[in-house]
């Protein structure tokens, strides 16, 4: 008993040397911690102006503790009672206004903070919280100072964010996005708090890194006056580039440019967007850029990749698009939104400006430099060179079909998965307005707002919907608010075509009914009973047959549906063969062939 207890001691003295060395080391140790999270959240207090701190004690803590108080721009103020410390941080951030910052350790001493952030928030103080934190696999595990931090001020603060741990690019890129919202937050409409949660795991005493990092700092205009020097920086910075790429996502509207802006808008920037995009750009923009960017090599997409990127409007369809730019980044993306909120799409946000964009658009419109890209000549002459459609039957030639026989003042109702994404291999006439559940893209109620939107409309209104979204939301037909000006093309193969064209994707025979959702219903039963005027196409001849009557101008007397059969395997193979002469190559199945 005597030499278990002596073992236990000794174990106990070497765990405190243990110890002792770590402070030891702590202490004189001057270079920063190696938590990548820790280094992007103070890389970036320094770029945002946030240099009074103050710091309470504990352990989890130390490595944000140690990295502030180190570093030379930070005015640091130690108070151990975080009930206090708080306030403290309260009257920091009125001497002067700028947002002043409190960091505690995990668990209570968090909650100690409470009062004084509902303070801050009720009196418009800029105070930014940071908080330790244990892992999140340890939170209601009996682990020591744990309870759940994300959130736990409410509605009491205007951002509250918890930082992920750093082990990849896009984590580090997620972690970047985060603190720049919530530090830009405390000034944003209003001062107040924010709360910026920081897990740290083991171990937490190494101090590894001699300088922080360079780090992409985003910035906002609210509201941009000409007579403002940051108006004209930004001008400056506008001019300097000579690669400028506008993309408009979904605009539900439709906004005339007066010629006077149009003229000297258009040449100045390679205009890109989608059909959901509407009428709202000023000349003729480049719509079949997914088409072009897949025929691109690498040194081609290089060389169309833009130097400046702005960017108006809501989502965009394409995923290729988004990954050229991804992993093309522009030196700069300019996002311009009434609402001022953070959209990092294509990963390299730099500047987002908060008011209307075509306020924005003829603002700067007179103070871009007299000159013309080459730019724009790029994307436009390369896109020139891609062939137009001229596909066999199949869903994709129904789609065009219909768009090159729509009449000039209708709406066109687009559904999810592939109607949205075929459509834009046609060009659609300018004045039609076309409509999309962009929101979040899902399958479930596309019928069901294009009946509503056609049920207020004086319109003929075309909705173009695949089966699994016909049938998925077909009780948008019972409820029977719709009247003749509705007309809808089913595109039905028997599945969820778009699936067999994701590339990497390889279905067993299992697992194939499951993912593309196989049937064999038609809506012919349901259409009929609901009074529309049913046709079943099966064939290119029955096709053509079908558009002369669905489409024609003239009022009709009841709705219409017409139900296009198709081959998914064909449908995917003719896709596939189309984007292949696209880029001047054969597809696989070809060269079998020959």
């Amino acid at each position: 008993m005597v030499l278990h207890s002596n073992c236990q001691l000794s174990t106990v003295n070497c765990q405190l040397s243990t110890v002792n060395c770590q402070l030891n080391n702590f202490q004189l140790n001057k270079v920063y911690t190696d938590k990548k999270n820790i280094l992007q959240l103070v890389a970036l207090l320094e770029a945002h102006g946030v240099t009074k701190i103050v710091l309470c004690p504990g352990s989890r803590n130390i490595p944000l503790v140690h990295t502030l108080s180190t570093h030379p721009s930070f005015k640091c103020y130690s108070v151990t009672d975080e009930r206090s410390a708080g306030f403290f941080a309260i009257g920091l951030a009125l001497n002067g206004g700028a947002p002043a910052a409190i960091c505690c350790t995990s668990g209570t001493a968090l909650l100690n903070l409470h009062p004084a952030v509902a303070e801050a928030f009720y009196q418009n103080v800029p105070l930014v919280v940071i908080s330790a934190d244990r892992p999140a696999a340890w939170i209601g595990q009996m682990d020591g100072q744990t309870l759940p931090q994300p959130g736990v001020f409410g509605t009491l603060v205007k951002k509250s964010v918890n930082l992920p741990e750093i082990y990849t690019d896009e984590d580090e890129w997620y972690c970047n996005r985060l603190v720049n919202e919530a530090l830009l937050e405390t000034l944003h409409h209003g001062k107040g708090p924010v709360h910026i949660n920081v897990p740290v795991t083991e171990p937490i005493f190494r101090f590894t890194t001699e300088t922080l990092p360079e780090v992409r700092v985003i910035t906002r205009y609210q509201g941009l006056n000409i007579y403002d020097r940051d108006y004209n920086d930004l001008i400056q910075r506008l001019n300097q580039y000579q690669k400028r790429m506008i993309i408009v996502g979904q605009m539900n509207l439709i906004y005339l440019f007066e010629k006077k802006y149009s003229k000297l808008l258009y040449k100045h920037f390679a205009w890109l967007t989608e059909h959901i995009g509407n009428q709202t750009i000023p000349g003729i923009p480049v719509k079949n850029f997914d088409v072009a960017i897949y025929a691109m090599d690498g040194e081609i997409q290089e060389k169309m990749a833009p130097e400046l990127l702005i960017t108006y409007g809501g989502h965009v369809v394409s995923k290729r698009l988004k990954k050229f730019l991804r992993n093309n980044p522009p030196k700069e993306h300019w996002h311009v939104s009434p609402d001022g909120e953070i959209v990092d799409l294509y990963g390299s946000l730099t500047t987002v400006i908060e008011m209307d964009p075509f306020e924005f658009l003829e603002k700067i419109a007179f103070l871009l430099e007299n000159k013309t890209p080459q730019y724009p000549l790029l994307w436009e002459n390369f896109c020139k060179t891609l062939p137009q459609p001229e596909l066999p039957y199949s869903e994709m030639s129904a789609i065009g079909a219909l768009i090159q026989a729509l009449p000039q003042q209708c709406a066109l109702h687009l559904a999810n998965s592939s109607a949205v994404r075929y459509a834009q291999l046609f060009t659609v006439p300018a004045t039609v307005e076309v409509c999309c559940n962009r929101g979040t893209s899902g399958i479930e109620g596309s019928l069901s707002t294009a009946v509503g939107y056609a049920a207020a409309s004086d319109k003929l209104n075309f909705v173009v919907i695949g089966d699994l979204s016909f049938f998925y939301d077909m009780n948008a037909l019972w409820n029977g608010n719709f009247g003749a000006n509705l007309r809808i093309l089913l595109l039905n193969n028997g599945g969820g075509e778009i699936f067999h064209t994701l590339p990497g994707l390889e279905m067993s025979g299992t697992s194939h009914k499951f993912i593309t959702a196989v049937h064999k219903a038609s809506a012919k039963g349901w259409a009929e009973d609901r009074g529309f005027l049913y046709q079943k196409v099966e064939d290119e001849v029955q096709l053509e047959e079908a558009m002369q009557l669905f489409t024609q101008p003239e009022p009709m007397t009841q709705p219409v549906l017409v139900e296009v059969f198709t081959n998914k395997n064909k449908d995917a193979r003719i896709l596939k063969d189309f984007y292949h002469q696209a880029a001047g190559r054969e597809s696989a199945p070809n060269k079998e062939k020959k």
